[in-house]
């Protein structure tokens, strides 16, 4: 008879919490396109050490100009994504696309002067690069993105527990992820696909701010110490009844994170401190105290 194969890398058709690992991971927003951008320091760099005295002199400084450049290009893109995928968003406190593009200007200046280009071609090719950077790359955000009806004050209270509860469930799937288990780590997922519903409605109306902030941040804390502790403990001693203890609290939380959704988007706040109470009962249980 046929048996199905089974190995630490294969679904477990037995688990209601089927869900891939992979559910909620996001590319990369800066991806390649962003790290070719090291490939012209690195390369200036090289010709500049092989080159004479003058190279060297404005070759170095405009390769570290380049690579500058490329970091905050990276980084620029990050923020830009993380903003666009928030409904309620400031803009990035540092312009660094914009300023990526002027650095690469200047290195690539610096990299013409090196080559003895004329000081007006070395502007001109510089403030081409610049235009070409940002005509590729774009701008940053230049303003704060709000709902209607939210004020700055709202809007700030979001994005700290938001900012806040990202946090922790990063540090708890990279807890998890030590102990190279797909089953556990689908758990996690299915559990974090929860609270990132959460998290997206109370983006979507600030006004739910109230009835999920203790999940979005004492919560979601506990959970994260309780990964935490499993995690060092499994590690060790791969010990079952504190596996199956685990995956039962992230049940738990799965179920009293999706039913509290499913209140907020119903606009209903009856029972939202017993439904609290209960949560806070199960995470004493695991050992954390949620005070």
């Amino acid at each position: 008879m046929a048996q199905r194969y089974g190995g630490k890398y294969s679904p477990d058709p037995q688990s209601r919490d089927n869900v891939s690992p992979f559910e909620n991971r996001k590319v990369d927003p800066a991806g390649a396109r962003s790290n070719v951008m090291f490939v012209p320091a690195g390369l200036l760099a090289f010709f500049s050490v092989k080159g004479g005295a003058t190279a060297l002199a404005f070759g170095l400084p405009s390769a570290a100009v380049l690579a500058l450049g490329a970091w905050l290009l990276r980084d620029g893109l990050r923020a830009e994504a993380a903003y666009n995928a928030r409904s309620i968003a400031k803009r990035p406190a540092l312009p660094r696309k914009i300023l990526a593009g002027v650095l690469t200007g200047l290195g690539i200046a610096g990299a013409a002067l090196s080559h003895g280009s004329p000081s007006v071609a070395a502007a001109i090719f510089g403030i081409a690069g610049t235009a070409l950077h940002l005509a590729a790359f774009g701008v940053d955000p230049l303003k704060d993105k709000r709902t209607e009806g939210v004020d700055d004050f709202q809007a700030s209270r979001v994005n700290r527990v938001v900012d806040e509860a990202e946090v922790y469930l990063a540090d708890m799937r990279r807890t998890i992820e030590t102990l190279n288990d797909r089953r556990l780590d689908g758990r996690v997922a299915a559990f974090q696909f929860e609270a990132q519903r959460m998290i997206d409605t109370v983006q979507s109306d600030p006004r739910d701010l109230t009835g999920a902030r203790k999940y979005l941040g004492v919560y979601l804390m506990g959970a994260r110490d309780a990964s935490l502790k499993f995690a060092e403990h499994y590690s060790k001693s791969h010990d079952g009844n504190s596996r199956a203890e685990y995956e039962a609290l992230l049940s738990d939380l799965q179920t009293n994170f999706s039913a509290m959704t499913g209140k907020l988007r119903e606009n209903n706040r009856l029972d939202m401190d017993i439904e609290i109470k209960v949560l806070r009962d199960r995470l004493q249980r695991e050992g954390v105290r949620p005070d």
